[in-house]
């Protein structure tokens, strides 16, 4: 079976925080965060398997500190475990004042990633090794978010069944 240290797919994005990104609390906007932690976590899947990648589900994402314009942001993302075409993707959102050089961890998020073939069907992809003591915490803890994972989307099919298709005009 084929293997990528985690470090392979390693990834950052560092970002400064601008007028129109923030919301009426001053702070940036979550969904623009969001759209960020998408991104590097597609970056850090294809680079995983080098194929083309489509998201599963963002898993989680934890908003923990805000985020001020004074504050630049530093996404690093990684793949953290994998499954037969599925890959976990860790995203660790760190701030700094940029102008006390203050960094705290202000947001973490899990999100799930299929690799595809040349068809758009899911294709195989390599197992991860991970290293460092943060790598491997991420590594031994990722088979209970799976359970979760698949759990979670049991119900979400199981919901979607008594939702109704129609719009409130017809």
């Amino acid at each position: 079976m084929e293997q990528r240290f985690v470090k392979e797919s390693r990834c950052y994005k560092t970002s400064r925080i601008f007028p129109t990104d923030v919301n009426n609390h001053n702070t940036l906007f979550g969904g623009k965060l969001m759209a960020y932690i998408d991104d590097i976590a597609s970056i850090a899947a294809s680079k995983h398997c080098r194929r083309s990648v489509v998201t599963a589900s963002t898993d989680s994402v934890d908003f923990l500190f805000p985020i001020r314009p004074t504050d630049s942001v530093c996404l690093e993302s990684f793949v953290t475990w994998t499954g037969k075409s599925s890959m976990e993707v860790f995203v660790k959102v760190m701030t700094e004042d940029l102008k006390t050089a203050e960094r705290r961890v202000a947001a973490t998020a899990f999100l799930t990633f299929v690799a595809l073939d040349e068809n758009r069907k899911p294709v195989t992809v390599p197992q991860v090794v991970p290293e460092s003591a943060e790598e491997v915490r991420l590594h031994e803890t990722a088979v209970h978010r799976a359970e979760i994972r698949s759990l979670r989307r049991e119900q979400s099919k199981k919901f979607a069944d008594v939702l109704t298709t129609t719009f409130p005009w017809e």
